[in-house]
Protein backbone atom coordinates (compact mmCIF):
# COMPACT_ATOMS: atom_id res chain seq x y z
CA UNK A 1 0.00 0.00 0.00
CA UNK A 2 1.30 3.88 -0.93
CA UNK A 3 0.20 7.17 -0.79
CA UNK A 4 -1.31 8.46 -4.19
CA UNK A 5 -0.57 11.68 -4.48
CA UNK A 6 1.40 14.98 -2.76
CA UNK A 7 4.65 15.39 -1.46
CA UNK A 8 4.93 11.83 0.31
CA UNK A 9 3.37 10.18 -2.88
CA UNK A 10 4.59 6.86 -3.74
CA UNK A 11 5.69 6.16 -0.28
CA UNK A 12 5.16 2.55 0.94
CA UNK A 13 2.92 2.27 4.30
CA UNK A 14 3.76 -0.95 6.41
CA UNK A 15 0.96 -2.45 7.58
CA UNK A 16 0.58 -5.37 10.47
CA UNK A 17 -0.23 -8.96 9.68
CA UNK A 18 -3.21 -10.53 10.14
CA UNK A 19 -6.94 -9.14 9.79
CA UNK A 20 -7.25 -6.65 12.92
CA UNK A 21 -6.64 -3.80 10.57
CA UNK A 22 -8.21 -3.22 7.33
CA UNK A 23 -6.42 -0.12 5.70
CA UNK A 24 -8.22 2.03 3.17
CA UNK A 25 -7.48 0.83 -0.47
CA UNK A 26 -6.18 3.61 -3.00
CA UNK A 27 -9.43 3.50 -4.74
CA UNK A 28 -11.03 4.21 -2.09
CA UNK A 29 -8.68 6.98 -1.13
CA UNK A 30 -8.88 8.42 -4.35
CA UNK A 31 -12.41 8.69 -4.33
CA UNK A 32 -11.94 10.15 -0.64
CA UNK A 33 -9.72 12.82 -1.31
CA UNK A 34 -11.47 13.81 -4.43
CA UNK A 35 -14.55 14.60 -2.59
CA UNK A 36 -12.77 16.89 -0.13
CA UNK A 37 -9.98 18.32 -2.54
CA UNK A 38 -13.50 19.54 -4.58
CA UNK A 39 -14.31 21.79 -1.59
CA UNK A 40 -10.42 22.70 -0.82
CA UNK A 41 -10.92 20.91 2.39
CA UNK A 42 -7.46 19.52 2.72
CA UNK A 43 -4.80 22.78 2.19
CA UNK A 44 -3.74 24.00 5.72
CA UNK A 45 -6.54 21.70 6.89
CA UNK A 46 -5.96 20.31 10.98
CA UNK A 47 -7.26 16.90 10.39
CA UNK A 48 -8.11 14.14 13.51
CA UNK A 49 -7.71 10.86 12.17
CA UNK A 50 -9.68 9.16 15.15
CA UNK A 51 -9.37 5.41 13.67
CA UNK A 52 -5.97 5.73 12.53
CA UNK A 53 -4.89 2.22 11.61
CA UNK A 54 -1.73 1.68 9.49
CA UNK A 55 -2.40 5.99 9.01
CA UNK A 56 -3.09 5.90 5.62
CA UNK A 57 -6.16 8.40 5.59
CA UNK A 58 -4.56 11.09 7.39
CA UNK A 59 -0.89 10.59 5.89
CA UNK A 60 -2.80 11.01 2.55
CA UNK A 61 -4.06 14.32 4.12
CA UNK A 62 -0.69 15.10 5.23
CA UNK A 63 1.02 14.48 2.05
CA UNK A 64 -2.32 16.61 -0.03
CA UNK A 65 -1.44 19.24 2.29
CA UNK A 66 -3.17 19.11 5.69
CA UNK A 67 -1.55 21.68 8.52
CA UNK A 68 -1.40 19.07 11.23
CA UNK A 69 -2.50 15.64 11.84
CA UNK A 70 -3.54 14.21 14.95
CA UNK A 71 -3.76 10.03 14.72
CA UNK A 72 -6.07 8.07 17.55
CA UNK A 73 -5.27 4.48 17.80
CA UNK A 74 -5.84 2.41 20.70
CA UNK A 75 -3.69 -0.79 19.57
CA UNK A 76 -0.09 -0.80 20.87
CA UNK A 77 1.06 -3.04 18.65
CA UNK A 78 -0.59 -0.73 15.52
CA UNK A 79 0.29 2.25 16.69
CA UNK A 80 3.88 1.18 16.36
CA UNK A 81 3.34 0.55 12.88
CA UNK A 82 1.07 4.00 12.36
CA UNK A 83 4.18 5.82 14.17
CA UNK A 84 6.80 4.15 11.58
CA UNK A 85 4.15 4.91 8.68
CA UNK A 86 4.68 8.67 10.07
CA UNK A 87 8.74 8.42 9.98
CA UNK A 88 8.85 6.87 6.85
CA UNK A 89 7.00 9.53 5.01
CA UNK A 90 8.99 12.28 7.20
CA UNK A 91 5.99 13.90 8.90
CA UNK A 92 7.10 13.26 12.14
CA UNK A 93 6.94 17.11 12.80
CA UNK A 94 3.59 17.34 11.78
CA UNK A 95 1.86 14.28 13.33
CA UNK A 96 0.93 13.54 16.88
CA UNK A 97 -0.03 9.68 18.02
CA UNK A 98 -1.95 9.36 20.58
CA UNK A 99 -2.52 5.73 21.66
CA UNK A 100 -5.96 5.24 23.69
CA UNK A 101 -9.78 4.38 22.91
CA UNK A 102 -11.20 6.75 20.74
CA UNK A 103 -13.62 8.04 23.49
CA UNK A 104 -10.78 9.13 25.57
CA UNK A 105 -8.83 11.10 23.53
CA UNK A 106 -11.81 12.96 22.17
CA UNK A 107 -12.15 13.85 25.88
CA UNK A 108 -8.63 15.16 26.21
CA UNK A 109 -8.30 16.76 23.40
CA UNK A 110 -11.21 18.87 23.89
CA UNK A 111 -9.54 20.59 26.79
CA UNK A 112 -5.99 21.01 24.92
CA UNK A 113 -6.55 21.25 20.77
CA UNK A 114 -7.41 24.25 18.58
CA UNK A 115 -10.54 22.64 16.68
CA UNK A 116 -10.17 20.39 13.83
CA UNK A 117 -11.45 21.63 10.30
CA UNK A 118 -11.61 17.62 9.03
CA UNK A 119 -12.02 14.72 11.08
CA UNK A 120 -11.75 11.02 9.26
CA UNK A 121 -13.40 8.63 10.71
CA UNK A 122 -12.42 4.48 9.76
CA UNK A 123 -13.29 2.19 12.16
CA UNK A 124 -13.64 -1.29 11.71
CA UNK A 125 -16.67 -2.43 9.93
CA UNK A 126 -19.80 -3.13 12.06
CA UNK A 127 -19.50 -2.88 15.31
CA UNK A 128 -21.76 0.36 15.50
CA UNK A 129 -18.60 2.57 16.48
CA UNK A 130 -19.90 5.10 13.47
CA UNK A 131 -22.82 5.30 15.78
CA UNK A 132 -21.13 5.81 19.07
CA UNK A 133 -18.54 8.04 17.51
CA UNK A 134 -20.46 10.59 16.21
CA UNK A 135 -22.20 11.67 19.34
CA UNK A 136 -19.03 11.57 21.15
CA UNK A 137 -17.33 13.79 18.52
CA UNK A 138 -20.63 16.51 18.93
CA UNK A 139 -20.60 16.32 22.51
CA UNK A 140 -17.07 17.68 23.15
CA UNK A 141 -17.30 19.93 20.42
CA UNK A 142 -13.98 19.50 18.94
CA UNK A 143 -14.53 20.51 15.29
CA UNK A 144 -13.98 23.99 13.24
CA UNK A 145 -17.58 25.76 12.39
CA UNK A 146 -18.02 24.30 8.48
CA UNK A 147 -15.59 21.43 9.56
CA UNK A 148 -16.23 18.37 7.62
CA UNK A 149 -16.31 14.82 9.22
CA UNK A 150 -15.05 12.12 6.58
CA UNK A 151 -17.04 8.84 7.22
CA UNK A 152 -15.76 5.18 5.70
CA UNK A 153 -18.38 3.04 6.38
CA UNK A 154 -19.74 -0.13 5.19
CA UNK A 155 -22.41 0.59 2.66
CA UNK A 156 -25.22 -1.12 4.84
CA UNK A 157 -24.06 1.10 8.03
CA UNK A 158 -26.37 4.01 8.49
CA UNK A 159 -25.19 7.49 9.03
CA UNK A 160 -27.46 9.75 11.22
CA UNK A 161 -26.17 13.13 10.72
CA UNK A 162 -26.33 14.62 14.38
CA UNK A 163 -28.46 17.75 14.21
CA UNK A 164 -25.80 20.51 13.45
CA UNK A 165 -24.52 19.06 10.39
CA UNK A 166 -25.93 18.13 6.86
CA UNK A 167 -24.94 15.18 5.02
CA UNK A 168 -22.72 16.69 1.78
CA UNK A 169 -21.77 13.86 -0.15
CA UNK A 170 -22.50 10.20 -0.20
CA UNK A 171 -20.41 8.29 -2.64
CA UNK A 172 -20.61 4.38 -3.21
CA UNK A 173 -17.34 2.99 -3.60
CA UNK A 174 -17.42 -1.10 -4.00
CA UNK A 175 -18.50 -3.06 -0.32
CA UNK A 176 -18.14 0.73 1.34
CA UNK A 177 -19.43 4.34 1.41
CA UNK A 178 -18.48 7.16 2.00
CA UNK A 179 -19.78 9.84 3.49
CA UNK A 180 -19.25 13.67 4.25
CA UNK A 181 -21.14 15.86 7.18
CA UNK A 182 -20.57 19.38 7.10
CA UNK A 183 -20.73 21.37 10.35
CA UNK A 184 -23.59 24.20 9.77
CA UNK A 185 -22.36 27.50 11.03
CA UNK A 186 -24.21 29.05 13.97
CA UNK A 187 -26.96 31.28 12.99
Amino acid sequence: MRLIAGEAKGRKLQCPRGLRVRPSGARLRESAFGILGHRDAISGARVLDLFAGTGALGLEALSRGAQRLVAVEKQHDVARVLRQNVDHCGFGGRAEIRVEPARAALEELSRAADPFDLVLVDPPYRQGLVAESLPWLTSVDLLAPGGRILIEHARDEEVEAPPEFEVEVERRCGDSLLTLLRRNHPS
